[in-house]
């Protein structure tokens, strides 16, 4: 009966659909329900209005209207990779006539580096590119790659918010470039930026980049330093003004200084809300190693990034270097580079061959900590490593992990 009043639901896909539909909203198997209530559900799928059901159910425009329904949720389900509940909702935002435009900008994406997962994605969240032109997309996508995007990372980027494929090449993204490389002089900065995030091709610069970097330069920031900022930690800056403001200040009373590149840094370390909420839970794991209000804001200043870590990786450092070498922790507080350093590959290594060549007497004890971790291997190794190796035979081989500290 349900085939004769519909006759698209006798495609498979739809068919599933329709039957998936139906569970979700009664929790029930299909074949066992009152065909009444069957009824009632396919009409809600495709949006029949139920009021002229009981005069005239096939109407032309209706009927064609829920065709186009059905093979949209087919569409984005055969060919686009989505459930069937995103495939229902993004139905919503889009409607397909037939598969010739979609097809075309599917081709186009995987063309250009689009996996099938980003692609999905894309459609997931801006399920309107479908019905766009091939030449509203192609010529922003060749753009990007003018400018030194690979296929790889634009693909990801524009995943993560293809917002970026709906604005215009020519009064959007175009001003947008112009400003930025205005500020960073080199397409290969301006690509390092789009990679972090793709707000600064999103909306107008005057509206706040132009603003807070105003800010900066009167503050006599080195353009250096806001290049550093825009390129590398973009989300600090693209903020409204207000809020630039409150961070800039902020900053000024902790006792950066403007004309160091510790000040844009520890900008980036406060802005935004994941950075805020890791900064207050370093704080804590900080404190809870010993070290004091005044040596968490000495730390800070002198290497930002150390408050926005895992305290996973804080905590695992900190075992290491003050409970298994028994340095003091308030040693790290002055010297915050070295929780930067890995633990197993760098740390743990050169600790070892330190705490050996202290014990048999044949370096002071208690070296600082920047006196032998920043270094490059090469310089370890001239060090302290190839002297020592006739008193100390099997040092090499400490130093590799082939062997403990307890071994030699």
């Amino acid at each position: 009966m349900y085939n004769k009043l519909f006759p698209f639901i006798a495609d498979s896909t739809a068919s599933r659909v329709f039957l998936h539909q139906n569970q979700l909203i009664h929790g029930t198997n299909l074949l066992g329900s009152n065909k009444n209530q069957i009824f009632v559900s396919f009409c809600s799928l495709v949006n029949v209005n139920l009021s002229g059901v009981s005069s005239k159910i096939s109407k032309k425009k209706t009927k064609n209207l829920d065709k186009e329904k059905a093979y949209t949720v087919s569409y984005l389900i055969d060919s686009c990779g989505l459930s069937p509940e995103t495939a229902i909702s993004a139905s919503e935002k889009v409607r397909l006539k037939n598969s010739e435009k979609p097809n075309s900008v599917l081709a186009i994406l995987s063309n250009n580096g689009f996996t099938k997962a980003q692609i999905a994605c894309v459609v997931r969240k801006r399920p309107g590119i479908l019905v766009s032109k091939e030449k509203t997309i192609l010529p922003k996508l060749e753009f990007f790659h003018s400018i030194g995007l690979s296929k790889s990372v634009l693909a990801a980027t524009i995943s993560r918010d293809p917002t970026l494929l709906t604005r215009s090449l020519e009064n959007q993204i175009l001003p947008s470039y112009n400003f930025l490389k205005s500020v960073l002089l080199t397409d290969e900065m301006v690509a390092s930026s789009m990679k972090r995030t793709s707000w600064s091709f999103l909306d107008s610069p005057e509206k706040s980049l132009a603003p807070n970097i105003k800010v900066l330069r009167e503050l006599n920031v080195p353009e250096s330093c806001i290049r550093l900022l825009l390129a590398h930690y973009p989300e600090a800056i693209l903020i409204k003004p207000d809020e630039f403001n409150v961070s800039v200040s902020k900053v000024l009373e902790m006792g950066f200084n403007p004309l160091k590149s510790t000040f844009v840094l520890a900008l980036h370390a406060i802005s935004g809300y994941t950075n805020k909420v890791t900064w207050a839970q370093c704080y804590e794991t900080y404190s809870k190693w010993g070290w004091s209000k005044d040596d968490i804001y000495m730390a800070f200043r002198k290497h930002p990034n150390c408050m926005i870590m895992s305290e996973k990786k804080i905590s695992k450092t900190m075992d290491f270097l003050v409970n298994k070498i028994g340095w003091d922790s308030r040693m790290i507080a002055e010297r915050p580079v070295v929780l930067f350093f890995n633990l197993e590959n760098r740390i743990i290594p050169r600790c070892s061959v330190i705490q050996v060549l202290e014990s048999k007497g044949l370096i002071r004890k208690h070296l600082k900590l920047s006196s032998f971790l920043p270094h490059v291997e090469k310089e370890f190794l001239r060090k302290f490593v190839v002297p020592y190796e006739k008193e100390v035979p099997k040092l090499h081989d400490l130093y590799k992990g082939k062997i403990s500290v307890e071994e030699l």
